[in-house]
């Protein structure tokens, strides 16, 4: 764990759903809907590459809670019942800095997928047709 990487307050803003990350002068606000869908659980990222479930229909999603994991993480319960992601102090500096690039992906997965951000995995969007059974 680098010393620079953990953060000199953490923020939770309810109204904008945006956890505040700060680190000194500079300060980083990362929205709950990216760090649900980017979360580093085994549900989401799967046990190895490939493995990555693609989360839709979390725009709304709100972060109930927030426990420390030791002196390196915390742990985000989310209103979807998610709480097994544990985000490593480097692991969300490493979201700071590279939020905007990450999140453009997600947006391009999605539309592939022909999901939106309100389309839920049964739900998807207007843009593919589905026959047969679900995923």
């Amino acid at each position: 764990m680098n010393a620079d990487h953990v953060p000199t307050a953490i923020t939770v803003h309810q109204a904008s759903r945006t956890l505040e990350l700060s680190y000194g002068e500079q300060s980083y606000q990362l929205p709950f809907e990216f760090l649900r869908v980017y979360s580093p659980s085994a549900e989401v990222r799967g046990h190895g590459p490939g493995q990555e479930v693609l989360q839709t229909g979390k725009r709304n999603v709100e972060i109930k809670a927030i426990e420390p994991v030791g002196h390196y993480a915390i742990r985000p319960l989310f209103s979807d019942g998610h709480d097994s992601g544990i985000y490593s102090w480097d692991l969300l500096h490493s979201f700071c800095l590279n939020q905007q690039g990450m999140w453009e992906a997600y947006l391009r997965q999605l539309e592939a997928a022909g999901y939106t951000r309100e389309s839920g995995r049964d739900q998807a969007s207007g843009n593919t047709q589905r026959h047969g059974c679900a995923n």
